[in-house]
């Protein structure tokens, strides 16, 4: 039997039906209300290409059940900037160029956002270390850390 589950997406209120409520929260953004941001990697926890921020921490949405977000918000990749208005975090890796396959892009700007709102001007180590899950095949790392770093200049 279907079960309505109320959740804050990126400052909205909106409601779901779904059969389990304890099905994952990336099942849910991607198949119930078609945002894109978060992506499904693999499954496991193992790659970061799923984040999401819930109430300001990244956090897994394949790992994370419906069940865990009541009550609190959630903010994906769309939530943070459009593409006529990116934030700070997404501008710098424009800017920066450090996309080429977009597979870990999601997960990376997600991790860089939570830093960079507890971290004002981190260090290379800390920003090595907050994106250290985040699985990227393609080498662009020297890229990614540079937009991090402008992020931090900039905001």
């Amino acid at each position: 039997m279907p079960t309505s589950v109320l959740l804050d997406i990126n400052g909205r209120a909106v409601t779901i039906e779904v059969d389990d409520p304890g099905m994952p929260l990336l099942y849910a953004l991607r198949d119930h209300l078609e945002l894109k941001g978060p992506r499904f990697g693999c499954g496991l926890g193992q790659c970061g290409t799923c984040a999401v921020l819930l109430n300001g921490e990244p956090v897994l949405s394949c790992e994370t059940p419906l069940t865990k977000v009541a009550n609190k918000k959630v903010v994906t990749l769309e939530g943070l900037g459009s593409p006529e208005h990116p934030s700070p975090v997404q501008q710098a890796f424009i800017d920066e160029q450090a996309a080429q396959c977009g597979y870990c892009l999601n997960g990376m700007i997600i991790q860089a956002t939570a830093l960079l709102a507890t971290t004002k001007n981190p260090t290379v180590p800390q920003i090595k270390k907050a994106l250290a899950d985040n699985l990227c095949r393609c080498g662009t790392h020297l890229r990614i850390i540079r937009a991090v770093q402008r992020a931090a200049r900039n905001a």
